[in-house]
């Protein structure tokens, strides 16, 4: 990561440099994709920051023309880090245009995979993205503060990470079958079953995964505790909130869209069909990534967030006891809606617990080894689908229009990082304030590195 001070006009010396400068801060080096962050000074104080996403994907464009069963491929290839939930909620638009019903045992094994991407990256955004940052704290030298020093530093806590990491990819690969970029979700169920065997060895491995997840949790919380003043003053900023809910219930594979205001009040809750209804987008100059939010309250009043926290505020109660137990635990301290943004790191252990939970029980399910996984025939039709699902950092939407025979002929995509870009451009202005004018830094208190550089 660098930054950069200049001149707003074309970086030449003159009597207004003292007035009007810029920071630039280029690459972000945590996220999937290229960004940049701008910073705008007029005599010290910030006139403007923006967020740039500054690549184009045109995925929407690259499926027009394809068979609608080859999206399940193709859409995967958007993201690195969250393949499984672009092939799944491919295949639910395709279902969807196509009237097609897929066996309940389809249905299991598809969410199964869906957990094992929500177990393999909350725990690299855990210990990968988040940690180091916490561990050596803020003002370790940026080249230190990695996975490589905490690998050095602490070796049991990296292994334990990296075996958390582990058992989500290779769960990924058993059902998917690849750990990155699945093949197996088709129209009308899934190429494969899952063995017998395969369900055995995966029950003996929960426990360890639980052991594991239960030991990041309390990490997690030690973390919070000590970085409180952090949490509760830096970058708090108030918002919409959106994530998908079976009858309030947290999930990740189906349900309704449920918007909450940022007084927490439930605003709408509609089908995943009906995403439209409450889903809006705004074209800013200055990225290439549209600006989500809430289509009743309009820009920028509605900006929302996804993605963990979103989910942990929209939902009455997880899934497993232990993750509705830490539910509990979180909302006690921080209060519905909670608006730290740091806390998305607290709000992820707690759906890495409920993931790791809800797969133990899916492996406990017998429907899972059934040998109805997979419809005899898929007709194509003339039709309009939508596919939703949640992907570790937001609600991830496929819309796909089909002619008679199965070609797309358009397609609407909203990935999960898009819900959280306004959100993000908003967040950074107030941080921006905070430590450039307001010197924050130096007025927080903060904790002892639990482990030095």
């Amino acid at each position: 990561m660098k930054s950069r001070t200049s001149t707003i006009k074309g970086g030449k010396e003159s009597a207004d440099a003292k007035k009007e400068t810029e920071i630039k801060i280029e690459p972000i080096t945590r996220l999937e994709g290229h960004g940049e962050i701008r910073i705008k000074l007029n005599k010290g104080k910030i006139s403007d920051v923006q967020f740039n996403v500054t690549s184009a994907r045109f995925f929407e464009k690259f499926l027009e023309g394809r068979l609608a069963e080859d999206a399940r491929i193709i859409t995967p290839r958007i993201c690195g880090i969250c393949p499984e939930p672009h092939h799944l909620a491919s295949v639910k638009a395709v279902e969807d245009a196509w009237v097609v019903n897929p066996p309940l045992a389809a249905r299991k094994l598809r969410e199964l995979l869906l957990l094992g991407k929500q177990i393999s990256s909350h725990a690299l955004h855990l210990y990968v993205l988040a940690a180091p940052d916490f561990l050596l704290g803020p003002f370790a030298p940026p080249e230190a503060r990695n996975i490589v020093t905490i690998v050095n530093k602490i070796p049991d806590a990296a292994k334990k990470a990296i075996e958390l990491m582990k058992h989500g990819q290779e769960l990924c690969a058993t059902v998917g079958g690849k750990a990155i970029h699945p093949v197996t979700a088709i129209p009308g169920g899934m190429t494969k079953p899952l063995k017998e065997e395969q369900r055995d060895e995966w029950l003996k491995r929960m426990d360890r995964a639980m052991e594991l997840t239960e030991f990041t949790y309390q990490l997690l919380l030690k973390i919070m505790q000590d970085y409180w003043d952090v949490i509760t003053k830096v970058g708090v900023i108030e918002t919409y909130y959106t994530g998908l809910t079976n009858n309030g219930e947290h999930n990740f594979y189906d349900g309704s869209i449920r918007v909450m205001s940022p007084s927490g009040r439930i605003e709408a809750e509609v089908p995943a069909q009906r995403y439209t209804e409450v889903v809006a987008e705004k074209v800013v100059p200055h990225c290439y990534a549209t600006h989500i939010f809430y289509r009743k309250a309009g820009y920028p009043d509605g900006i929302w967030r996804g993605g963990p926290l979103a989910r942990i505020n929209v939902v009455e109660k997880m899934v497993t006891p232990r993750a509705n137990e830490a539910l509990k635990e979180f909302r006690a301290k921080v209060g519905r809606p909670c608006h730290a943004t740091f806390a998305y790191h607290w709000a992820r252990s707690i759906e890495l617990l409920d993931a790791v939970g809800k797969a133990k029980k899916l492996l406990e399910d017998p429907d899972i080894v059934s040998q109805d996984y997979k419809l005899e025939k898929v007709e194509p039709r003339e039709g309009c689908g939508v596919g939703v699902v949640e992907a570790p950092r937001g609600l991830l939407v496929h819309n796909y229009w089909t002619d008679k025979v199965g070609i797309i002929t358009k397609a609407n995509l909203i990935v999960a990082t898009n819900h959280n870009i306004g959100a993000i451009e908003k967040s950074l202005n107030i941080i921006a304030r905070q430590v450039i004018e307001d010197k924050i830094h130096e007025k927080l208190k903060l904790p002892k590195p639990m482990i030095s550089a």
